[in-house]
């Protein structure tokens, strides 16, 4: 049996982490994202009563993956330790779809002890309800692919004007 290449630990992202049990190569195959096979009517149900309970809870919010069209996967059923993968937005893994299966993968050499991370991808439709504490450089304070953080941040410093200006500072 192949020696696992991750164990869980706490995180300082988010409670709990998967962390580099020994050095990873650049494009090794790390874990399979694995759980329930649910039709994108059930995942839209889960994923809205999920995020209800998430905002008041502080735990992570959904763990599902898309599969295809028709199918997502939802990652909170069934043993899974790849959902304690942390976002982060200079992510050290990244997820890839393989023939309609989920599996981690290295986008860069990991060392051992290192958190694996990936970017989750959110779009920004509902930044605000992502916060994000991956502390990276690139970190916008939100969750959100890292095409559009550009926008978040414009977005962010209009906010921050606005409040300014709404309090009679300049």
């Amino acid at each position: 049996m192949a020696k696992k290449l991750y164990r869980i630990s706490n995180s300082e992202i988010h409670q709990n982490g998967l962390f580099a049990n020994s050095s990873i190569g650049k494009g090794e195959q790390i874990i399979q994202y694995t759980g329930e096979k649910i039709s994108k009517k059930e995942s839209e149900k889960r994923a809205l009563s999920w995020e209800k309970k998430a905002k008041k809870s502080g735990e992570g919010l959904v763990y599902i993956f898309e599969l295809n069209d028709k199918w997502d996967l939802d990652g909170r059923v069934g043993e899974n330790p790849a959902r304690l993968i942390n976002h982060s937005c200079d992510g050290n893994c990244e997820a890839i779809n393989v023939d309609g299966e989920i599996w981690i993968f290295a986008k860069k050499k990991i060392k051992e002890g290192q958190e694996l991370t990936y970017d989750y991808g959110y779009d920004m439709e509902h930044f605000l309800d992502h916060p994000c504490r991956c502390g990276s450089k690139n970190c916008v304070g939100y969750i959100v692919r890292e095409d559009q953080r550009l926008k978040v941040r414009q977005l962010l410093k209009k906010r921050k004007k606005k409040k300014v200006s709404a309090s009679g500072k300049k």
